[in-house]
């Protein structure tokens, strides 16, 4: 039996995963702001240490094989900044040691396609140097400039957090420990927070212009959840620092077929 933590896991991608995890008889340390295992807030640096705390109380010893770290949200906000970076790089980069002593421990991130999207470079310049409070900052800016550039905290959340990934992967503590790190990108994916826009019409059309899904269209979240267990399991000893698009082809139509040049 496999010990996984999984933040974000009351809701969404992060409740499913859970699930799965727990349907095959392996066990789950949930993180969450309400209905979870561990209760913590992620957005702040004293929450994040107060969830790695609280986590390692409820392993109770035994090794963590496993982190998905699935928590996020999608505001116009600096909030999102603090959530979708800092919250998900400093609460994996706490419970690393204790990763360590697991025989074959993984780790991987929700990202999203959206890190492909217009961004704010001195945002996500921010986020990978480490600086929450420049970060917030400039996160604050833009919220301040309304919803449209408020925006720009997700996808730039999302670029930093596979950037993290890319570059974190080859370095001692992960590859060195033997822990494969990696990213999954979603598309659309059907949740009870994305349900209410995708049931008009006119919301499908907003959403299908900007993630644009040849293959299957929007997936069930259960589609996600199926990848992240694959990069958490046992089978997976070379994938790593890959963000994977798990989009329907949303990334391809939109980035096309030459990213090398």
């Amino acid at each position: 039996m496999r010990t996984y933590v999984v933040t974000g896991a009351a809701s969404g991608i992060g409740a499913t995963t859970a699930e799965m995890i727990a349907s095959r008889g392996d066990r789950v340390i949930g993180v969450d702001l309400n209905e979870s295992d561990v209760v913590a807030d992620l957005s702040t640096p004293e929450g994040r240490k107060e969830a790695v705390r609280k986590t390692l109380e409820k392993a109770q010893g035994t090794a963590i094989d496993a982190v998905i770290a699935a928590a996020g949200i999608s505001a116009p906000k600096a909030l999102t900044v603090a959530v979708n970076y800092f919250g998900v790089t400093q609460f994996l980069e706490g419970l690393a040691p204790a990763m360590a002593k697991a025989n074959a421990p993984r780790a991987v991130v929700v990202s999203s396609m959206a890190s492909v999207q217009q961004n704010s470079p001195k945002l996500v310049d921010a986020m990978l140097d480490g600086d929450e409070s420049t970060a917030l900052a400039i996160g604050a800016q833009l919220e301040a400039a309304g919803p449209r550039e408020g925006y720009l905290n997700y996808p730039s959340s999302k670029r930093a957090l596979s950037r993290w990934v890319r570059r974190e992967c080859i370095m001692p503590r992960w590859a060195g420990a033997g822990i494969p790190l990696n990213a999954v990108a979603p598309g659309t994916v059907i949740t009870n927070m994305t349900r209410s826009m995708l049931a008009t019409e006119e919301g499908r059309a907003m959403v299908d212009s900007n993630v644009p899904m040849p293959l299957n269209y929007h997936s069930e979240a259960s589609v996600i959840a199926k990848l992240l267990l694959w990069l958490t399991s046992e089978e997976n000893t070379h994938v790593t620092g890959q963000t994977i698009y798990c989009d329907g082809g949303a990334e391809v139509t939109l980035r096309g077929e030459n990213i090398w040049s």
